[in-house]
């Protein structure tokens, strides 16, 4: 008899499976995305960012199936890395030269207002009831940067699904109200360009919005407060340190309190420890710095910003479509209308402080 010989089939390598996995939800994204970032450079108010995570949200609940578990190692590929890759393309918009030109005057405004939003985010959240990721992401969203210091945060800090929604519905809302009113409140108040273009770029939260009420008072309010809005946007660093030393300190708090005994002592000694850089510095804002560092010295060309716009956007669109396709329109409900009063408030005080804080150095 002949004996045949038997091979056992060949096995995939782990990451080409992992890859494997992720590509049919990958693919539902990047469609979605390739309908949502148009659809933003036709509404800007709005943002393809926004229209993201609505189709996603959409999408999900008018089909079902499309959350199955097939599809979930995709939405959740995008909704962690191609966020935080476009936090590194979008370091590419960043001069470094642009904020030197700013100067000291502009910087105690937005210090300023950064304080009362991220202060404001903790005493009002905690009287409404708003605590955790969406205290937090609405806090900095309204700080910094609107929805670019939201995907900074999320993946800084992992937050949930519906904080992420909340968030960046909050943000949405009152963007779309200061750029309808703030024109027309500067030339009510007599305004200079400068110093209207130093309080839109410090109470209005994304680029898209800035840019709109900024060149809707003058070009040359419209050209100041672009500089402010991205000299603001450098704040994401501190900020994005500071919420990752939090959580480490928090996980090994918790770590201590709920280990063995011997677990306790392994992670009461840790604890004390001063923690490592790879987990203070997060690769991603490691890359953002190091794309606004390559900005400034001129070697990525004024000819691509364009397109590296462009493509931010379109990561960061995706990844907020990843988001919304894993939501649950239940879970939205839970908080009801909290969040969006804790952004009411905060906007309210920060654009207020931004006049008072004017006021106070002479800018205004």
């Amino acid at each position: 008899m002949v004996q045949v010989e038997t091979r056992p089939p060949r096995q995939t390598s782990a990451p080409a499976s992992h890859f494997i996995h992720t590509v049919p939800g990958l693919l539902v994204v990047l469609a979605l995305a390739g309908a949502a970032v148009p659809l933003g450079r036709l509404i800007p108010v709005v943002g393809g960012p926004v229209f993201g995570i609505l189709l996603g949200v959409a999408t999900g609940a008018l089909a079902p199936a499309l959350r199955g578990e097939w599809s979930r190692p995709g939405y959740d590929f995008a909704s962690k890395y191609l966020l935080q890759a476009s936090i590194v393309v979008l370091g590419t918009g960043l001069s470094l030269r642009q904020v030197v030109e700013v100067g000291g005057g502009s910087l105690p405004v937005m210090l300023g207002t950064l304080a009362v939003a991220l202060g404001g985010a903790w005493l009002f959240g905690r009287w409404l009831g708003v605590r955790g990721d969406t205290q937090i992401l609405i806090g900095v969203g309204t700080g910094i940067c609107g929805g670019s210091a939201i995907a900074a945060a999320t993946a800084a800090i992992g937050a949930k699904r519906t904080s992420v929604a909340y968030a960046l519905a909050t943000i949405f809302t009152f963007n779309v109200v200061a750029v309808l009113t703030f024109p027309t409140l500067g030339h009510l108040l007599g305004m200079s360009p400068e110093a209207f273009g130093l309080w839109a770029g410090t109470a209005i939260n994304d680029t898209s919005s800035v840019v709109a009420a900024g060149y809707a008072y003058s070009q040359q309010a419209g050209d100041h407060a672009l500089v402010v809005k991205l000299t603001r946007s450098l704040m994401l660093v501190p900020i994005v340190l500071g919420l990752v030393i939090l959580k480490s300190r928090r996980e090994a708090k918790a770590s201590v309190q709920t280990g063995s005994p011997q677990q306790q002592g392994t992670s009461a000694e840790l604890a004390g420890r001063k923690l490592p850089w790879r987990k203070m510095v997060p690769l991603f804002l490691v890359g953002f710095l190091a794309a606004a560092g390559l900005r400034s010295a001129g070697l990525v060309p004024e000819a691509w910003q364009p397109n590296l716009s462009l493509l931010g956007t379109f990561l960061i669109t995706s990844a907020l479509v990843g988001i919304g396709l894993s939501l649950r329109l239940s879970e939205l409900r839970k908080a009801g209308l909290r969040p969006l009063l804790l952004g009411a408030v905060l906007w309210i005080c920060v654009a207020a402080s931004s006049l008072g804080l004017q006021q106070l150095t002479g800018a205004l």
